[in-house]
């Protein structure tokens, strides 16, 4: 069964984007508004979940689509991330008022695929369930070639009735092989103990890909005190998720993330899982750095969005100009610059996929990157 849930909440909360003329507002609108690449033709993404989808231990599991702005009650308390929870900081999640986030996880389909009317009728018939989900998310993140704050996730949800079937970890642990091989062909894998906040035992699993080990993805026990913040008492059942890019860059060893969203038809015809990336050309870097002081409460998170922003190109959806900003440089010295004064210095790293960016539109990035640092975070440049 297909499910698609549709939000309210979340039509409110984007006319409340639409309406605002802030920075962040008009950010969160562009994040929302970049195509998801799990369900787009001709992305690796989109292959990697056809294929995870059509293993045997996931044959015939519904297939569930979730809002994208979700209430904090639901994406964080229910979820054992109670208010303190660092998954709840202002520096790593896109807050839409102080009640409502872009999601930062997948896993909170769980409430809503257990709370669809047709799926409470199955669990009062005692019915065993299994579920998956993909698509974006959002966390604020630093800005290289391996991360991006919009990204896509794959998570599946297996459970059955405690007197009807006994759901093992030995039955996740074999259908996350299924799920391993249906992406990387027979490769060694292993599991080892790690800790979520909703699975109990929980287990991190790794494959070797061109002789290294990865981690690939996170599952475990569903939280049997979890499932009961969703009105389900006397289930029991496992689940897991992974990160899309993280696996189809290293299926294809692909060097930058922003390559999965390139429009140049060079790099879009060799996007093919398996298919060994060939640089079309090694285009030049040009870098450029940036001092100034800023007030203790400066969260650098926050500079890299704005960083990003004025490095996209018009017109595009994704994959910015900026390949990696690093941190060169922080003090304080009070005498010199004021109490609770921190001064920080960053080497932005420019260069573009697809052609050879000039001194002259590297300048004017710069130029307004100045600007807008002295204004949105009342820095002092140097």
């Amino acid at each position: 069964m297909n499910i698609e849930i549709k939000s309210p909440e979340e039509a409110e909360m984007k006319k409340f984007l639409e309406e605002r003329h802030d920075a962040e507002a008009k950010r969160i609108l562009r994040f929302l508004n970049m195509p998801d690449l799990s369900r787009a033709e001709g992305s690796p993404l989109k292959e990697i979940v056809e294929r995870a989808s059509k293993v045997n231990s996931l044959e015939g599991f519904d297939v569930i689509q979730i809002p994208e702005i979700i209430p904090t009650n639901i994406l964080f308390d229910l979820f054992n991330m109670p208010p303190g929870h660092p998954a709840r900081s202002k520096s790593d999640t896109y807050y839409i008022g102080d009640d409502y986030v872009l999601r930062t996880h997948d896993t909170v389909f769980w409430y809503y695929y257990l709370n669809y009317p047709e799926i409470k009728e199955r669990i009062a018939n005692k019915e065993i369930l299994g579920v998956i989900c993909y698509g974006k998310v959002y966390r604020k993140d630093e800005i290289d070639r391996s991360h991006m704050n919009v990204f896509h996730q794959f998570g599946g949800l297996h459970i059955g009735p405690d007197d009807k079937k006994t759901i093992t970890p030995e039955d996740l642990k074999n259908t996350l092989s299924e799920v391993a091989r249906s992406i990387f062909g027979d490769v060694n894998f292993r599991f080892y103990d790690h800790n979520f906040p909703y699975t109990d035992p929980s287990f991190e699993m790794e494959a070797e890909i061109n002789g290294q080990w990865m981690e690939m993805l996170g599952s475990g026990m569903a939280r049997k005190s979890v499932l009961a913040n969703f009105g389900l008492t006397g289930y029991h059942g496992w689940a897991f998720g992974f990160g899309l890019e993280r696996l189809a860059m290293a299926s294809m060893s692909l060097p930058d993330i922003r390559l999965l969203w390139s429009e140049d038809p060079r790099i879009k015809k060799q996007l093919r899982l398996g298919n060994k990336y060939i640089p079309v050309s090694k285009y030049p870097p040009i870098t450029r750095d940036i001092s100034f002081v800023a007030d203790k409460n400066f969260i650098p998170n926050n500079y890299f969005d704005l960083l990003r922003d004025l490095g996209l190109p018009a017109g595009k959806a994704g994959g910015d100009l900026i390949e990696e900003v690093g941190l060169i440089d922080k003090y304080e010295n009070a005498e010199k610059f004021g109490e609770a004064k921190t001064s920080y210095a960053y080497r932005i790293v420019f260069r573009s996929n697809e052609r050879t960016l000039t001194s002259g539109e590297v300048d004017e990035i710069m130029s307004k990157i100045y600007s807008e640092t002295a204004k949105q975070f009342k820095a002092e440049l140097r």
